[in-house]
């Protein structure tokens, strides 16, 4: 609402019943008369007309308060809903509505991030819009112009690096009734973390999601679609969303299995196969390109890069678990030490996008990707990021993953060896891999180097041309899905 100016009251209206008579309308001027002096009418008169000029430039110079966020929020949904039809070239699928949520839901987190984790702050791994503090130590590396682009991102950071870049995202819309999607920027991963290790109860487990589910189901667009047309990210593998009781010992929390999100279309790192509102997007990397020229720079540098070895292994073994199959390719590639390049994460302090991994993923063919915690790593896109090719083991690592993002045949660019072969000779590897000439290699790379941008997240406001990322890859997927879905409800 805009402030109201103050206006002289309007004049009485005519009533018939109220009129004054002439002879007494002339008495009272007499009687004015009687008492001030024409000196006196002259002085009163050029009074009140100075205060009416005064009064009518401020009102002219000042310019109105601001509006209130609340009503700020209304005035600005009311201009984007005029100035922005529902469809057009840029936004061909429709626009994005970002709820507002409650701080504790998002901002409450990022402020209280040495809380975040039991055993270390993590405040360098949120800050940044979610890409971390500056990389260091990569001159010998990366091109010394291409450093500012690297950051040392979390593997878990995708929740904070989605909703900054939705906030400037090119259709995203401020008017709610005009939406395709709507999008909840709840940081369940990091709401979660702390409380997925030692003696913390279900309930502090599903605290924030409770707290998210009882607010947005609240909402108009929430009620009018029951959820269908909303979406979230979960930046934390699907697995540590799916707890099936109520038991204070059991992993995770019931976020996903909670009734209110039967409809809600959930972004994931690693998504369940069995679940169709899961889509899976890549995990963060390093690098963040400032440009299409950053892009292009080092997509020749990986695709002219001189390779010292056949392939390479970068992890540690898990020595709590029974036959690992990491142990089994740490002591193969120890042991052939003139093929394989080794970075033992036991030993090399391997954080995230660390100067020891990228070297070893750019001076090697081929590099090894077990299952981690879940089927996909982080380290699959760091190895394509370098222009090495993943060699898989089990086939829950690419297939009904990353569907929007990567090639649909995974042959294309990457190798599969079955696990068991490899427990009952560890020798084939080598086999399997020689097998593939210098020109089948210099394709398969070929392929990662082309679709290599689909798997990068760029700073937000950042123009990279007619390049997509894969922030932009994601949202085109989500706003296609829900139009398809909106058309084929109204009979289109």
């Amino acid at each position: 609402m805009l402030p109201s100016i103050t206006k002289p009251p309007p004049p009485p209206p005519a009533d018939h019943h109220h009129h004054h008579s002439p002879r007494k309308l002339k008495t009272t001027l007499h009687s004015v008369k009687s008492h001030i002096s024409s000196h006196h009418c002259a002085w009163l008169t050029a009074t009140v007309l100075l205060q009416l000029l005064i009064i009518v430039f401020l009102n002219r110079a000042s310019p109105p308060p601001p509006l209130p966020s609340t009503h700020r929020h209304n005035f600005e949904s009311a201009a984007a809903s005029t100035a922005a039809p529902l469809y057009d070239d840029v936004c061909k699928s429709g626009r994005i509505y970002v709820y507002n949520l409650p701080p504790i839901l998002n901002k409450d987190l990022l402020d209280n991030c040495q809380d975040l984790d039991p055993w270390s702050s993590r405040c360098n791994a949120v800050s940044n819009g979610g890409f971390g503090p500056p990389a260091t130590g990569l001159n010998a590396v990366v091109p010394t112009n291409l450093t500012p682009a690297w950051y040392w991102t979390d593997m878990y950071a995708a929740e904070v690096i989605y909703h900054d870049r939705m906030m400037s995202y090119k259709c995203r819309t401020l008017n709610r009734d005009e939406a395709t999607a709507f999008y909840i920027p709840f940081y369940v991963g990091l709401a979660v973390g702390k409380y997925l290790w030692f003696n913390y109860t279900s309930k502090d487990r599903d605290f924030h999601s409770v707290e998210m589910l009882n607010w947005v189901s609240s909402q108009p667009p929430w009620k009018n679609s029951n959820g269908s047309d909303h979406f979230i990210m979960l930046g934390r593998l699907t697995w540590d969303f799916r707890r099936l009781s109520d038991n204070d010992n059991e992993w995770g929390t019931r976020f996903i299995y909670m009734p209110l999100m039967k409809n809600v279309l959930r972004l994931a790192v690693e998504r369940s196969r069995w679940d169709e509102l899961e889509i899976s997007v890549p995990y963060p990397t390093s690098f963040h390109p400032r440009s299409e020229s950053d892009i292009r720079q080092w997509q020749s540098l990986i695709r002219t890069r001189k390779r010292s070895s056949l392939f390479t292994f970068v992890g540690a073994t898990r020595k709590k678990i029974k036959n690992d199959f990491r142990g089994v390719l740490m002591n193969y590639c120890k042991n052939e030490s003139s093929s394989c390049r080794v970075v033992d994460c036991s030993v090399t302090h391997c954080y995230d996008g660390a100067p020891a991994i990228l070297e070893a993923f750019l001076d090697s063919d081929f590099c090894f990707q077990p299952k981690g915690d879940g089927f996909t790593r982080r380290s699959m896109f760091d190895c394509m990021l370098a222009g090495s090719i993943p060699v898989y083991f089990w086939k829950g690592s690419f297939e009904y993953q990353y569907e929007w993002h990567l090639p649909t045949s995974a042959n294309t660019y990457s190798v599969l060896i079955d696990r068991n072969d490899v427990r009952n000779d560890t020798s084939i590897i080598r086999r399997v891999l020689e097998s593939y000439s210098v020109q089948e290699v210099a394709k398969m790379r070929e392929t990662i180097v082309e679709f290599l941008p689909r798997f990068l997240y760029s700073r937000s406001n950042t123009d990279l041309g007619n390049v997509e990322d894969a922030f932009d890859i994601a949202m085109d997927g989500v706003l296609r899905k829900f139009k398809q879905q909106k058309m084929g409800a109204q009979g289109d």
